[in-house]
């Protein structure tokens, strides 16, 4: 058995961290086995469920890169053999193939996972990213990506690229939406007049959040019977909470916190919304399209997200609202896709979990 040492920061439950649970979990554990290093103290959501696979968790909790460079190194050599390192922090993956590369590990992996990067607005940031790509190009061994435009954006012109696709358990979303179809209606004793809408990922600023308060705010004011439920978790929930508070919303919008029954909260969703500023490749729209959700989504996402299924729609962020809630409306009419049909779709596309951890594993191989 193999060990293979994944950089992530912390395994919580956001879209790259829960694409690495899903195939973790269907992992030949005779073959390999994961261990983690975080940049954190804190306790992470996927922790207990890691430990009991046979996982580890190594911490190092030194803000400076430098310093953080030079403990990953010390720390692989401590905790050696590892048979790869795959690393997922986007432009800081840099730095960690090189800890890799001086700690004497053959196969360093990067990861992309997104599509864009806060460092992109100042020429400090642009050059910091072009040093980087220089270097995980000329110290990682392979390049992996969600999609294409993930692909692109950490590693630009080159054919080496492997596409491991946001897999998720498709037969555990596709047959959940007839058994759970009021499962959110239940939560919140809802008549079936009030359309429920959902937006599920971490409360930073890229997901915008600030856009679906304004938008529930002007749906109020026409009238309609909604209650959006936000799902997650992060550092701008208490000031979303008192803007809320402020416009009167707290009887349209619900904060869920962290869940772990997605798959019945997607499956009482009448419509998700994912109003980004930019995206990788959403998991949460791959379970979304496998339940027969759809989806209400910004056109800064990649057009590689909509399989197909007539259930993801695009509207721009400089859009008038009254076109995003015209595009709700006949969202909202639209009649279900059979759960055979979503089934295949997926599967023929690459998204079935038993797929992807095969690929992985034959990368590894």
């Amino acid at each position: 058995m193999k060990r293979v040492l994944h950089i992530v920061g912390g395994m919580d439950r956001a879209g790259a961290e829960t694409m690495l649970m899903n195939l973790y979990r269907k992992l030949d554990k005779s073959k390999y086995q994961f261990d983690f290093v975080y940049f954190r103290d804190s306790k992470c959501d996927y922790d207990d469920e890691i430990l009991e696979l046979g996982g580890r968790i190594f911490r190092i909790s030194n803000p400076n890169p430098i310093t953080r460079t030079l403990k990953l190194s010390k720390l692989i050599k401590q905790e050696k053999p590892f048979h790869a390192l795959h690393c997922h922090m986007l432009f800081s993956n840099a730095f960690h193939v090189l800890a890799g590369y001086f700690a004497g590990i053959e196969m360093r992996i990067s990861h992309s996972h997104n599509t864009s990067d806060v460092n992109s607005k100042t020429f400090y940031g642009r050059f910091y990213q072009n040093a980087s790509r220089r270097i995980i190009r000329m110290f990682s061994t392979h390049f992996i990506a969600c999609g294409e435009a993930a692909g692109d954006f950490l590693f630009p012109n080159s054919n080496k690229v492997e596409y491991l696709l946001n897999a998720i358990d498709v037969e555990n979303f596709s047959n959940n939406r007839i058994v759970n179809r009021r499962f959110l209606r239940d939560e919140f004793n809802l008549d079936d007049e009030t359309f429920v809408i959902t937006q599920i990922g971490r409360i930073s600023p890229v997901k915008n959040h600030k856009f679906s308060i304004d938008f529930a705010e002007y749906l109020m004011k026409k009238g309609h019977k909604f209650i959006i439920a936000i799902v997650g978790s992060g550092p701008l929930k208490n000031e979303l909470l008192e803007m809320v508070k402020e416009r009167k919303l707290n009887n349209f919008i619900e904060f869920l916190g962290i869940r772990s029954d997605i798959p019945n909260i997607l499956a009482g969703t009448d419509l998700m919304i994912m109003p980004s500023f930019h995206e990788g490749f959403p998991v949460v729209l791959v379970e979304s399209q496998a339940t027969g959700v759809p989806s209400l989504i910004s056109d800064n996402i990649s057009l590689e997200v909509d399989m197909g299924l007539q259930l993801v729609d695009f509207a721009g962020l400089d859009e008038d609202f009254s076109k995003w809630e015209i595009k709700l409306v006949d969202i909202l009419k639209r009649k279900d896709i059979s759960s055979v049909k979503r089934l295949d779709v997926l599967s023929d596309k690459g998204f079935n979990i038993n797929k992807s951890v095969r690929k992985l594993e034959s990368i590894y191989g």
